[in-house]
């Protein structure tokens, strides 16, 4: 898969060595020269350009990669990048790092967004996450599909203990991916039985959060 990235900071630069290490393509693009490090990220392909103008990403060929990320310190450029990255080069797939949760409504597939990473949500989410048991907790927002990924420790004396994952009564607008149980990774079955302390991973809606409350017992 090939990757561009827009912003060679330290975010830019970490994302860009997890991606090479697990065998992806990678090309940073920058603006600022003074920020350009190739030995920093020796494997990775640099370029020392603008990525808010069409001519320069056209020239750094952003119509031959799979994935654009934004991932600079400015969502202003950010929102720009992904928008021409959608709708100048039909990227197949766009995330774009949120700065100020405040703009994060603005992150959305109007601007050609398919992902929007928020630091703050994230950090937020995974202290309320360590915490919370027996409650809902939203990870992360899949903004194309208007989704969310979210968690729920079940309470060590659930009633679901025993329970097949079949007869969950989960709303139609949401899906159990995984079951973590201890130091395992579960993709569950329907014949599969749940555990208290069992976490949960689903992908909804929004809209249908109350309902998975209710189904699990948590509500």
């Amino acid at each position: 898969m090939r990757v561009a990235i827009a912003g060679a900071g330290a975010v830019g630069r970490s994302i860009a060595s997890e991606l090479i290490d697990n065998e992806h393509e990678v090309m940073l693009i920058e603006r600022d020269l003074a920020a350009i490090e190739p030995e920093s990220v020796e494997r990775a392909e640099w370029v020392n350009a603008d990525a808010c103008e069409l001519a320069s990403l056209e020239e750094a060929g952003l119509h031959g990669c799979d994935v654009v990320i934004a991932a600079t310190g400015d969502d202003k450029v950010n929102l720009v990048v992904s928008l021409l990255a959608k709708m100048e080069f039909a990227v197949r797939r766009v995330v774009a790092r949120v700065n100020d949760p405040t703009n994060e409504w603005l992150f959305n597939d109007n601007w050609g967004v398919d992902v929007a990473v928020s630091t703050p949500r994230i950090l937020a989410a995974v202290v309320e996450e360590a915490v919370s048991v027996g409650d809902l907790v939203r990870l992360m927002t899949l903004r194309q599909g208007q989704a969310n990924l979210v968690e729920v420790t079940l309470q060590e004396n659930t009633e679901l203990a025993g329970r097949a994952v079949r007869d969950l009564r989960l709303p139609t607008d949401a899906a159990l991916l995984v079951i973590l149980r201890g130091g395992r990774v579960i993709v569950p079955q329907p014949d599969d039985s749940l555990e208290g302390l069992d976490e949960l991973l689903l992908v909804a809606t929004a809209d249908v959060e109350e309902e998975i409350r209710t189904a699990l017992g948590t509500d």
